[in-house]
């Protein structure tokens, strides 16, 4: 179910409210695109059924699915349209439309071509664990991110939430696994990680499908190319790949997961239970690997390295 987590906590101040939470999202129902509409976002139910609830609960976790349906729109296209206006024009009155009337003119032209457009949907899931004050969005991108923070932030009444952090960056941290070949407890490094130098010159290392435990990797570190992501084992029941800015991606469940499942079950309960049964206590345990949270300290870094692994934390949505 979930493919990639961007987590953030939840303000202590927020008491979660599952029909104040339903009631909130009916504001903001999608709706496909009209004929000149470019892009549609909000909300639909979950579970797929039309006219249904747009936040599900189940096992105490509240699932709701985002869906955005954008016009595609080739730049080629929209340029063609331009041209041909802007030669209709200089035909007919034997000038040369100027750069404001060309502006005129790509407004005119996309409002001819959107309603013939092809669309585009995507959707995200979205859980909210409100017993542990988190907010997972599955998805790596921050920008899509933003916009589910943003549309829930100005939605929900008392709503706050900030990126999680750590007391050591997860930078620090895969330096540290690496050149130690110590990973924390109940997890295991995999055979793959990108390594890039903090220096002008950006130079990147890339390991697919290789052991990491070689001389090589640590003496890449050591001349100052830094871990941008890691694959990593928890527990033997779930893989992914952590990187430097806390993202949490191409997750799997593993077989430990599935065959521990009753076989007769599916569908989307048993998805959802599966799902955020694992991912909410890996997500404490990798809390912990990481120091904690709240930003305080880099870790265990060769001294050369710590400058370049300093940096801001992520962007905030204030308590």
């Amino acid at each position: 179910m979930f493919k990639s987590m961007i987590i953030y906590r939840i303000a202590e101040s927020w008491q979660g409210d599952l029909q104040a939470l339903e009631d909130a999202l009916q504001k903001t129902v999608f709706a496909e695109c009209g004929a000149t509409q470019e892009r549609s976002v909000g909300w639909v139910p979950p579970r797929g059924e039309q006219h249904g609830p747009l936040v599900e609960s189940v096992a105490g976790q509240w699932v709701m699915r985002f869906m955005t349906e954008a016009k595609v729109l080739p730049a080629s296209v929209l340029n063609r349209r331009v041209n041909e206006k802007a030669a209709h024009i200089e035909a007919t009155e034997g000038r040369k439309p100027g750069k404001k009337e060309k502006r005129d003119l790509k407004d005119e032209a996309k409002l001819d071509l959107l309603p013939m457009a092809f669309t585009k949907q995507g959707s995200m899931w979205v859980w909210i664990d409100p017993q542990a004050r988190t907010l997972v969005l599955d998805t790596s991108a921050q920008g899509r991110a933003d916009e589910v923070v943003t549309l829930l932030v100005e939605g929900l009444a008392g709503f706050s939430l900030a990126l999680l952090d750590t007391q050591t960056s997860p930078q620090a941290a895969m330096a540290h696994w690496l050149m130690t070949q110590e990973p924390p407890a109940g997890f295991t490094a995999d055979r793959e990680t990108e390594l890039k130098a903090a220096d002008e010159s950006k130079a990147v290392v890339r390991y697919a499908r290789h052991p990491l435990d070689i001389d090589e990797v640590r003496q890449h570190i050591e001349h100052g190319k830094l871990p941008t992501k890691l694959a990593m084992t928890w527990d033997d029941r779930v893989s992914f790949v952590l990187t430097e800015g806390l993202q949490i991606k191409n997750i799997v469940l593993l077989d430990g997961v599935m065959n521990g499942a009753n076989q007769d079950d599916s569908g989307f309960d048993t998805d959802v239970a599966i799902a955020t049964g694992e991912l909410s206590r890996l997500i404490p345990d990798l809390i912990d690997a990481l120091g904690g949270e709240g930003r305080a300290g880099l870790g265990d870094l060769p001294a050369s390295l710590a400058a370049s692994a300093s940096t801001t934390g992520p962007n905030e949505q204030p308590f």
